[in-house]
């Protein structure tokens, strides 16, 4: 089984290369799992074609007597569709709420239950955290993959999402295989990307253009390998899960 954690600043793409990554590694005959984590519960939403359950939602409201089909749903190609979800805003820290879904999660060993090829955490990274750090920790991912575009923030939370990675590195957790670069189409935007590879501690793994049938895609709450399948862009997110299956 391989195991991917995909982290990035809130609103770079993250979810949206998750999905169509989770999709395409589909279409390669293998069982998906995506789990998201992060308290807007919006990563599988082009893949289930709804708003999955989340787990910390599920838990509150039916405590001990939570199934697995309570919140996992299979959606597009039958990737498998998780979100933990996260606490009332302003009430409690969604990065407890992470440990305490994946403690439930483990609980009902969802891992062996499913048997997935492929899981994905697609998490959140603007602050890593105790509870953002648990896909890097305790045996969950095993590669970790940077999403980015060449603003200065979105380049800043890579950095310090490389620096978490690096700590638990010596642990023998997950290795940083790499950097997604998630063009926005800005100006000297590829030359701040590789001016800041080598501060970040990292490779450009793969490099997404901008391109405006993803939002086509996405009014119809479809991915881009579904909405657009014949597409040059679907081209490249099936070019990136070659790229991760042969890591």
């Amino acid at each position: 089984m391989k195991r991917i954690a995909i982290y990035g600043k809130g609103g770079i793409g993250k979810s949206t290369i998750s999905a169509n990554l989770s999709a395409a590694l589909s279409e390669r005959g293998l069982k998906v799992m995506q789990i998201g984590c992060d308290p807007k519960a919006d990563s599988t939403m082009y893949l289930a074609r709804e708003k999955v359950p989340t787990v910390l939602n599920v838990l509150k409201e039916k405590k001990n007597a939570i199934q697995l089909s309570d919140f996992v749903k299979e959606g597009f190609n039958g990737v498998l569709c998780v979100e933990v979800g996260g606490p009332t805003p302003g009430v409690g820290c969604a990065g407890q709420g992470i440990i305490a879904a994946f403690q439930q999660m483990k609980k009902l060993n969802a891992i062996e239950t499913y048997q997935p090829d492929v899981v994905i955490y697609d998490v959140l990274g603007d602050v890593v955290c105790g509870g953002f750090a648990v896909p890097l920790r305790d045996g969950y991912a095993e590669d970790v993959y940077i999403i980015s575009s060449g603003e200065r923030m979105s380049l800043y939370a890579a950095y310090n999402i490389s620096r978490a990675v690096q700590n638990f590195r010596s642990r023998g957790y997950a290795t940083l295989k790499g950097l997604i670069f998630n063009s926005k189409g800005g100006e000297n935007e590829v030359q701040r990307v590789h001016e800041a590879l080598e501060e970040i501690g990292t490779n450009l793994f793969h490099k997404f253009p901008r391109d405006p049938v993803v939002q086509q895609c996405e009014k119809e709450k479809k991915t881009v390998i579904e909405g657009a399948p014949n597409s040059k862009l679907a081209n490249e997110y099936r070019e990136l899960a070659r790229k991760v299956m042969e890591q």
